[in-house]
């Protein structure tokens, strides 16, 4: 865990990056503010061999700059690497108008060999087969499982409103990352849900059936124990609450 933190960095924190390791081959998953100085200060960057991005919010993706700056001008790994970047449809364009606005020219596409996942297919990415489900937010957003060739599985929600289409993805699933986004109470107001609260966060792992439930994009301001009990209320069992540097094995 590289960062869990929401739309506002917890002090001293990172917001959505997770990184997941399995026969050799390094994905980084999501790579929000504050990732990529948590990656180095953990583990050499230049053994990251993909990157995979959920949505393109800022929180979830704006370290890409400052990777793909090591990565195009060689400072990171002993020759020039470009490792492959899948992001949602329509990344490319958004990378490139986004690194010219701030006067980049067009970084990101030049450190990373980007691509654009389709969400209705099976991608392979290195020992992982990868399967999409959009989910509700703000602006188009997926959920991805990744499962190893043995057999054993990750599902992230990423960020999302309550929906069925997570727990049809995360069925049976060996770990479910949810957010927790709204806190430990009752969801406020009559507006679009575009996150969940903890509660919600658990009866959504209890319907998929998941083996761990692991809480995550929710800020410090937040009771973490009030979190988890709200969630273990609804999923039924033991509910893991996401930490910087901690470790996961599946």
């Amino acid at each position: 865990m590289l960062g869990k933190s929401p739309a506002m960095p917890d002090a001293g924190g990172a917001q959505s990056g997770y990184l997941i390791t399995d026969c050799g081959f390094t994905l980084l998953l999501d790579c929000g503010s504050g990732v990529f100085a948590k990656l180095r200060a953990y583990a050499d960057p230049a053994t990251v061999d993909a990157v995979l991005i959920s949505h393109l919010h800022a929180d979830h993706l704006l370290d890409l700059l400052a990777f793909s700056f090591a990565l195009a001008n060689g400072l990171i790994g002993e020759q020039l690497r470009r490792p492959t970047l899948w992001a949602p449809p329509g990344a490319r364009a958004a990378f490139a108008a986004y690194t010219q606005a701030v006067g980049m020219k067009d970084q990101i596409n030049d450190g990373f060999s980007v691509h654009e996942y389709d969400s209705g297919a099976q991608l392979e990415l290195g020992p992982f087969a990868v399967s999409f489900r959009e989910v509700p937010h703000y602006i188009r957003a997926w959920g991805c499982d990744l499962r190893s060739a043995e057999g054993h599985r990750v599902t992230f929600g990423g960020d999302c409103g309550p929906n069925d289409a997570i727990v049809e993805l995360a069925r049976d699933t060996d770990l479910l990352m949810l957010e927790a986004t709204e806190g430990p109470g009752p969801h406020v107001g009559d507006d679009a849900r575009g996150h969940l609260t903890a509660a919600e966060a658990g009866e959504l792992a209890r319907r998929a059936g998941a083996g761990r439930l692991l809480l995550t994009h929710y800020s410090d301001l937040l009771d973490a124990e009030e979190l988890r009990s709200a969630a273990e209320r609804t999923f039924g069992g033991p509910v893991e609450m996401a930490s910087e540097r901690s470790h996961y094995v599946i």
